[in-house]
């Protein structure tokens, strides 16, 4: 009896670890993506995407296991100002009509310890998939006050507008080809 339990034991510790699965909590309003790009290389412009969801999977152990995916509602675009905005949804930036969503899918994560990573992935914009490195820090896990378990992250990526075809950006200056892009993430455990 003791011999079969041991037996039990050591298999069931010998069985892979799988990768914790979390949906980013944005019901919650712990999960942010916001971007800043240069006005005319004078100043800058902020703003944010106020509609968005996805999930991740995270192993420690095993970075290889570690994948994101979010979709993004375009239109929910909110850089504070309304005549501005209805002008990133157009046809000349954005073009919302046409391309609702956006969405990243990762295709890699290279842990570089320290709590960094490289995430790698696949950003679809305007219909258009390029790929696309972040830079990831943890920021932190454990339980919540609810009963849950949660885990997040952050992380920063510089996009070019032209590569999605955004070439209307040059009326703002050479300054404005690119749009940095930070993410605040937080998930709850399923």
């Amino acid at each position: 009896m003791i011999r079969m339990s041991l037996v039990l034991l050591f298999l069931l510790t010998a069985l892979p670890v799988l990768a914790v699965d979390y949906e980013i909590d944005t019901k919650g309003a712990h999960a942010f993506i916001e971007f800043r790009i240069k006005h005319l290389g004078y100043s800058w412009l902020l703003g944010r995407f106020n509609r968005f969801e996805g999930d991740f999977s995270y192993d420690a152990k095993h970075p290889e296991r570690n994948r994101v995916k979010v979709v993004i509602d375009v239109a929910s675009l909110d850089s504070n100002h309304a005549v501005r905005d209805k002008h990133l949804r157009s046809a000349r930036f954005f073009d919302v009509k046409q391309y609702p969503e956006a969405q990243f899918v990762s295709t890699g994560w290279q842990d570089l310890g320290n709590g960094k990573a490289k995430l790698t992935g696949e950003l679809t914009l305007r219909g258009i998939t390029k790929p696309v490195t972040i830079d990831v820090s943890d920021v932190g896990h454990g339980p919540d006050p609810w009963g849950g378990y949660r885990r997040g992250f952050e992380g920063t990526t510089t996009l070019k507008l032209s590569d999605w075809k955004m070439k209307e950006a040059k009326i703002l200056g050479p300054a404005a080809e690119e749009i940095i892009v930070y993410l605040s993430i937080e998930g709850i455990r399923k």
